[in-house]
This record gives C-alpha cells, structure tokens and sequence, in this order.
C-alpha cells in the first residue's frame, strides 16, 4: 500500500496508510491492531491521530516520518541557530522516546530540555512548522502530527463523501470494482483505489464475489 500512495501534484507528503485500509485487506482486525503495536515499540513506524471527522488513525513508517519532519524544518526557512536546535533536540529526545500519538505541555518541556534550556515560544514554533497540533477538548495536549497534510485530508474527507454520494445515486446502490477503480474523484487529489480501501475497511462499503467480478455495494448500518 505503502508502494501504491498515489503521486500528488505540488503536495510533498510521505507516502502514509490508514488503519482501516489494512482492515479492508486483513480479517483479523485484533491482528493487524496487535502487529501495529508491536511495529511502533520497535520504532518501525509512527501512527497519528488525524481530525477527519471519524476515528482515522494514519500509519507511516519512522524513515518517511523524519524525511516529512525535515521538510517541514526547510520550508519553515528557519535561520537561527536556537530554532534548529529546536528542531533537533524534537527529533532526539521526542520523536525517539515518545511513541504514542499525544504528549502533555509538561512531558513535552521535560523531554525537549534535555537538549537545553525550552523556551515558551520553542513550542510555538514546533506547531508552526505543522509537527504538533492542539487538542481542542485540552490545550495542554498536543497530537504528533504530519506536516504539510492539510490538503489531503481535506482530500480524504471530500473524496469519502463523493464516492459514497456517487454509489447511493445508483439503483441498487452498488457497482462492479473494475470500472469503479478506473473512475476519478473530482473533490480528492488521491485515486480511487484509496478511497475504496479506506470505505470498505471501516464497514461503509463491502465487496461480493458475482460471476460478472467483485462487486461493491453501500452497506446498510
């Protein structure tokens, strides 16, 4: 899946995968939630939480990760020596210690002084640079995040809502895979074959086998 991120225009983002896509390819969700666990312990990969609107949790292996942090670090243009060791001392002594998807403003100070003396406005400008977002219900938390990913969210979004939207207009709700794969979203800057994934892993698509190919259907909740 990872291999098969669609090629965005103008977006510089790692390829990432949402949970609910390795859903739609692996039965065994307790499975797939366990090796993903057991991934990020060995630091293999990072998971974010991602303010879809559904509970979507986003996957991206570590070595993406630090290429994304670093892109971000660039296009910021930061020129001062205290601002990159901001940056460095976030990727030393948080993103290697810290492997879950939210930090507190305490343990997020106590982690980035062991690089130096934190200033109030050093976190501001980790929020800046698009590495760490507020939690709404608690300003003294923080989600990880991936930088530069505003519009393909947006895109996860829209696209989710145009596919089912296309499918309920049908007859019966329903359309073979094939041809569906080969049309495009005009809302989402990624394919189908994205979108797909992510609908029928989360239960709002599913697939049956029919003599003509596999068929995909709106499910009924």
């Amino acid at each position: 899946m990872r291999s098969q991120f669609p090629k965005i225009e103008k977006v510089v983002v790692q390829p990432f995968i949402l949970r609910s896509q390795l859903y739609s390819s692996v039965k065994d969700r307790t499975q797939v939630d366990r090796d993903l666990e057991s991934m990020k312990k060995e630091k293999v990969l990072r998971l974010f939480k991602l303010n879809t609107g559904q509970d979507d949790d986003a996957i991206m292996f570590m070595d993406d990760y630090l290429k994304q942090v670093a892109t971000s670090v660039k296009r910021l243009g930061t020129k001062s020596q205290q601002e990159m060791q901001v940056f460095e001392w976030f990727e030393r002594h948080i993103i290697e210690s810290k492997l879950d998807v939210s930090i507190n403003h305490q343990e997020l100070l106590s982690l980035l002084s062991f690089g130096g003396e934190v200033k109030d406005n050093d976190v501001t400008l980790l929020i800046n640079a698009g590495l760490l977002t507020r939690q709404l219900i608690d300003p003294n938390m923080y989600w990880f995040a991936i930088p530069n990913i505003g519009t393909i969210l947006k895109g996860v979004s829209q696209g989710r809502k145009e596919l089912l939207s296309f499918l309920n207009r049908r007859k019966y709700k329903e359309m073979l895979l094939a041809p569906l794969e080969k049309k495009r979203l005009r809302l989402s800057p990624l394919d189908m074959r994205f979108h797909l994934r992510d609908l029928i892993g989360s239960g709002h698509l599913k697939t049956i086998n029919t003599p003509t190919g596999l068929l995909v259907r709106v499910s009924k909740y």
